[in-house]
Parts: structure tokens; sequence; C-alpha cells
């Protein structure tokens, strides 16, 4: 041989030596890499995982996710489960050690004749190196890697833990990944309670999820899943009679799902959207997007399935029936929220009439002035400064003194003088501006932020027609304190927030704040209850609800927001009604008669069932009788002026736990029987009502003649 040629082997023989051992150490140093990416598998979780919402009872409302995911444990996925994928996916799982000698040779024997790479022979193991650690695409390379992940990961991590990390790594079809988001996707089920048709049916997807979706083709898909159901046979994990039993099993239909969904008729999908984006809102804010879409947290909130279609069904029918009498009602938007006054819990929450078309939330972020509904608190504040519902306002028809010049408001009833309890009970607007002026307006605002409205309040007469202008969840959750003995509980739609390990980072505070006495409440649920017996909400009545409650109707100018908020001792509603551009709802739209109806539809169904209870007097309230021409206490002269007349020897117990409620009739004292009192200018002189021990009236009557002077009360 040549020297230059010999040189030339010699230095071809030197360049392959040291190519091959550059690889080797190239490999070398890839399989470290890969070694120290498995390790680190069972300490991180770099999939996105899905942050799941439960209902107040604890079962999965909502999921936010970037992908639909959510981990679980292996023994909360059912039996069927596990025995299905080992099936298909890997018959041999529990025998091997990542690698299957027996499925690699075939797949090579396949492989060589097709000159190209047609089947892996990948086992569980191998598929969940891949999916977590390498690329998908098919080479010689990545299949040894991939291999020697495998090894390293069976060598690491016990068959159970990879089995458990593979079902809540794969892919499912139509966004599902991971076993728990296809069972809830596809069944409306846990994992954990996966039927053998079911499970196989599941396992049947993962070969090829883009085509063999139920939705792509029904066909491919039960033929898949009766393929996995005969490997379940022939292997012996099922019998012969579960079997058949699981191919007579029909695979659902959910076309009609998505037809329904397209029209947005499907009331289950649609049912709490508005409810869903607050809380999704509410999430973003304290912990960020990425972390709620990726973090895997388990959200635990206060919705209430079966209140929020109550709720949903209650504001769209009233829109409908409306919309029969009004041509602009298309435009008419409504919004509910229902809450326990106990502790604050949003239970439903309807923001408007149709999400798909706008998601702005017409019960937590639009403010609209409140009209006669925010009466009430004026009232609050009053009974707080020593008023009482028997307290008298005379002359009402004096002009208050405004910056503007000399005010005196209109309204539907209007008297000279009124008790603060047929006030509220025909929501006059004279008496409520003289009020807040005896009260002064800075003392009313400052109970209403007591009560919980952080709205800011303008500082003016006006304010005592509801001119200021606050969000139905504020003026519900301030009512709510009306009907919890005075305790304000902050409306809370969260409760707990773990992270994806369990762990606790978020507990909503259960603090409350007495922002009114126990008495003061107790009045006003009184006097309340008058305005749903006799006053301007007797519509409730009308529409069938029949349980003793309490509330307040509310009408802007121009009819252009109709309210009502209303209460039972354990549930408070409010309903709002209203074109997002303020504008007349419909002739004579009072909220009496665009409100109310919903309300009332809401609450028969919120309450079927419970107890018509209601508050027990508490201590420090008397009733007691006054004499209307002085505002003294009365005696026997100012109810009987005939000087023959001899008071009855015994008198009817009075019941003061709802006063003036038709329910419940009040007595008279020296009656012979109960009688419903009437409140009037033309009434009797004496009147009897609730009074807190401190504000009764110490005076008595001096009697009628020229020389009796009106007392100003309190």
């Amino acid at each position: 041989m040549r020297p230059a040629v010999l040189i030339g082997v010699v230095a071809v023989l030197a360049l392959t030596l040291w190519y091959a051992a550059y690889q080797t150490l190239a490999f070398t140093v890839s399989f470290a890499r890969e070694m120290d990416r498995a390790t680190m598998l069972a300490r991180f979780r770099p999939r996105a995982q899905a942050t799941l919402v439960f209902d107040r009872r604890g079962e999965p409302a909502f999921s936010f996710f970037a992908e639909q995911r959510t981990d679980v444990a292996l023994d909360r996925i059912s039996r069927h489960m596990i025995e299905a994928i080992v099936a298909v996916e890997d018959k041999r799982f529990f025998s091997h050690h990542g690698l299957d000698a027996v499925r690699i040779a075939g797949a090579a024997w396949k492989n060589i004749r097709a000159g190209r790479i047609r089947e892996g022979g990948s086992t569980i193991t191998q598929q969940l190196a891949r999916a977590a650690q390498l690329s998908p695409v098919r080479t010689f390379e990545r299949k040894m890697r991939e291999a020697l992940i495998a090894l390293r990961l069976e060598e690491r991590y016990g068959k159970r833990r990879i089995l458990e990390e593979y079902l809540n790594t794969v892919y499912f079809g139509e966004g599902f990944y991971g076993v728990e988001s296809a069972a809830r996707g596809y069944f409306r089920k846990s994992a954990a309670d996966l039927s053998l048709p079911e499970a196989a049916l599941l396992a049947a997807l993962v070969r090829s999820p883009s085509t063999d979706a139920p939705c792509v083709s029904p066909q491919r898909a039960t033929a898949r899943r009766d393929l996995v159901l005969r490997l379940m046979h022939e292997e012996q994990r099922i019998p012969v009679a579960d079997l058949e039993a699981a191919l007579a099993w029909p695979i659902p239909d959910r076309s009609h799902e998505d037809e329904d969904a397209a029209a947005g008729t499907s009331a289950a999908r649609a049912a709490g959207r508005y409810f869903e984006e607050e809380i999704r809102r509410q999430l973003v804010a304290q912990f960020g997007e990425d972390r709620v879409l990726r973090g895997g947290l388990r959200v635990y909130s206060t919705y209430d399935p079966a209140l929020q279609a109550s709720a949903e069904q209650a504001i769209a029918t009233r829109i409908d029936e409306i919309r029969k009498r009004r041509a602009r009602a298309s435009e008419l938007q409504g919004s509910l929220v229902a809450l326990d006054p106990r502790s604050g819990d949003v239970l439903a929450l309807v923001g408007g009439r149709d999400f798909a078309r706008s998601s702005f939330n017409r019960a937590t972020q639009a403010r609209r002035q409140a009209g006669s509904a925010f009466k009430p608190i004026i009232y609050a504040a009053a009974l707080e400064r020593g008023y009482a519902p028997g307290s008298l306002l005379r002359d009402l028809d004096r002009p208050i003194q405004a910056i503007e010049g000399p005010w005196l408001p209109a309204g539907e009833h209007e008297e000279q003088e009124f008790t603060l309890r047929r006030a509220l009970k025909l929501s006059s607007n004279r008496a409520a501006a003289q009020l807040l002026q005896q009260i002064g307006v800075s003392t009313a605002i400052y109970y209403a932020h007591r009560l919980g409205i952080e709205s800011e309040l303008p500082p003016v007469p006006s304010l005592a027609l509801g001119t200021g202008e606050v969000t139905l969840l504020e003026l519900t959750s301030a009512y709510a304190a009306f009907a919890n003995r005075g305790r304000l509980a902050s409306p809370r739609l969260i409760t707990r927030v773990e992270d994806a390990q369990g762990v606790t980072i978020f507990r909503a505070s259960r603090t409350r704040v007495q922002a009114l006495r126990p008495s003061t409440a107790f009045l006003m649920s009184s006097m309340l209850a008058d305005v749903i017996a006799s006053g301007t909400a007797t519509s409730a009545r009308a529409a069938g609800f029949r349980l003793p409650a309490a509330g307040k109707t509310g009408t802007t100018d121009d009819y252009a927001d109709a309210w009502f908020i209303g209460y039972t001792p354990h549930l408070v509603a409010g309903v709002w009604f209203g074109l997002d551009m303020p504008a007349p709802i419909m002739s004579g739209g009072f909220g009496a008669v665009v409100a109310v109806p919903a309300w009332a539809r809401f609450m028969s169904a919120a309450t079927n069932g419970d107890r018509p209870d209601w508050y027990t007097t508490p201590p420090g309230i008397e009733r007691v009788a006054i004499c209307r021409r002085t505002g003294a206490r009365a005696t026997a002269t100012c109810r009987h002026p005939d000087p023959s007349w001899r008071e009855a020897p015994a008198r009817v117990p009075v019941s003061a736990s709802l006063i003036g409620n038709a329910a419940t009739p009040t007595a008279t004292f020296g009656s012979p029987s109960p009688q419903p009192r009437q409140y009037s200018s033309n009434a009797p002189l004496v009147y009897e009502d609730l009074f807190p021990s401190g504000s009764v009236p110490r005076e008595v009557c001096p009697g009628h003649g020229a020389a009796a002077v009106p007392i100003r009360v309190p």
C-alpha cells in the first residue's frame, strides 16, 4: 500500500473514531440533562392546570384555564379507567421496567418492513416521558432518549405514581387534558365515578383524539371503544356479562347541546355566567391571571345553582312579560342579587338579561339612582337618633330651604302629617325629605356607609328621594343588616381558595359589624313589613308570595329605574330593572309594577318549604298609645272624649311581631277584638305603635282644650 493511501486510511479512521467519541460524549451529556429533567418530574409540574370553582355544597361549578386540566390522585380515578387504559396502551405495564421488549421487537419488525418509523412500541412510561419532557417528532435519537428516561422514571418512581402522572397528562380531545377534565367534560361526572363503557371510551380516545372524538365521528368512537372493551375481556379484566352490557351502551349524543348553545337556549350551560365572571374578576385581581388560568387553584364559593336558576328565570320571565306591553323592552335589562343575611354569602347573582351579548354586570358594576328604595336608610338613621315608628312628622307641606331656593317634593301620597311608619309604608316623599332635614344629611350618609354603601352620595336634600347612585349589591347588603338584627356581614362570593397542593392561601373573613342597634333593625323590619302587607309592595302578595317579609320599592324620575329590595329572616333579595342608557321603562313603570313581581316569583321558589317565622321582640321595645293631637302619651280622655264612656274591664293582648301586617292584625287597647289599625289624618286621635324605651314620650296628654299644644316627637 502506498504511503499516501495508508496515511489517508489512518486519517479517515482517526476522524471516524474522533467523531464517534464526540457523539458518545454529546449523547452522555444530553442523557445526563434528561436524567435531571426526569428527576424534576416529581417536584415540578410544568403543565398548566385549570382552576376549579366549587359551589356552596362542594360540587364543581365553574373552571378557568389555559388548558382544561385538573390533576387528581390515582385513588380518585375509577378502577374501570385504570383497567381500560392499561389494556389498550400497555397491557404489560405492571410487569416491565419501563420498556416492553416484546412490543419493541414487534414494532421494529413493522418499521423495517415499512422502511420508516410507523410504530414506536412505547410503553405508558415512555409516553409519559415524551409528553412531559420531549418533542413529539419521531426520530431514532428521540426514541433512544425516551427509552433512557423511561428506565430512570421506573427506577425512581413506582408504577402507581407513573400511571397517575400519565392519566393527568394525556389529551382526550375537545380541549380536555387529563382524565378528570375529560370525565367532567364528556360525562358531567368526576373520574372516580366513570362507568365501564365511559372509561373504555376515554381510553379509546388517547390514540387519536382529534379524529376519534364522539363529536367528530360517533361511528369511529364507538368502534374504537368496542375494541378497548374486547381487549379488556381478552386480557381477563372484565367478564363476558360486563362486556355485553358495555357494548350495548350508546355513546351520549351531545350534538343537541351544541345546537342549544348556538341558539342561546341551553339554560344549563349558560346558568351563572355573571356569577362566574364576578368570581374570575376577583380571583385575577388577587392572584393574577396566569395563576388563575394555569395554577390549578381550588376555589370554594357561595354559589347556589338552584337559586341561580330561579333568579335567572325570574328576571327573564319578567322581561318577556314587559316586552309584550312595550316595544322598546328589547333593550330592557334586569339584575338580581340574593344573599344570606347572616353570613353575607351571595347565593345568586344575575347581572343582565344575556351574558353572551353583554358581560357588563348590572348588579355589581352599574351605579343607578335608588329612588325610594334608599329611604329605609334615612329612617334607620332617624331611629338610631331617637325617633320611633310612631313619631309624628308635622307640617309636611312646608317647603324646605335648599341652595336653589324653597323646595317641596311632589309625590303620590302626601298629607300634612305622618307617623314614620305610615310615611314609609306609603313612601311619602315630603316626609322623607323633612326627616332628612331633621337628622341631617351628613348623618344619613354616615349610616349609609355604616351599612356598607361605598358609593359616593351627594350631600343634598334630594338624597331623601334616592338621587344618590348605588349598586344593587350595595343596597341589598344594606337591607341584610335589617334582616340580621343590625349586624352587617360584608357580601362575599368566595369563602376559601386552595393552591394545587391543597394548601389554603385565602380565607374570607367572617367578621360582622353591628351597624345598627338590634332594636333599630327590629323596628325597621316592623315598618317594612307594612310596605308588603298594605303599602306600595302589596303586589308581592298578589303575585303569590305568602311568607312574612319586609321590603321597599323604588322608582326614579321618568320611570327609568325600578327597584325592590325585600327579605325574610333567612334570605335577602334585591331586584333592579332599567335600560343601560336611562330612559322610561314603560308608562307607570313603578317599582311595584315592574320589579316586585320578579322578586315575588324568585322568593316563592327560593323559600319553598320554609317556615313562616319572624323576629321576636328585643328587650327595650314598648307598645305605647299616643295622642295624635299633642304627640303625648294618650289617656282615656283622648280615646273617648264622651264623658259617659267607661273603659272595658279587660284589654286584648297585643302582638308586636308584625305590626300593621294584614296577616297578623294589631289590636287596640280597650277593644273587644283585634282590629287593623288605620292611620290617616282623619283617624281617631289615638294611635298605637312601637317605641324604644328611651324614645317613649314622657309627657301625658293634658287634654284637648284650647290650651293643648302639639308636642314635637321625639
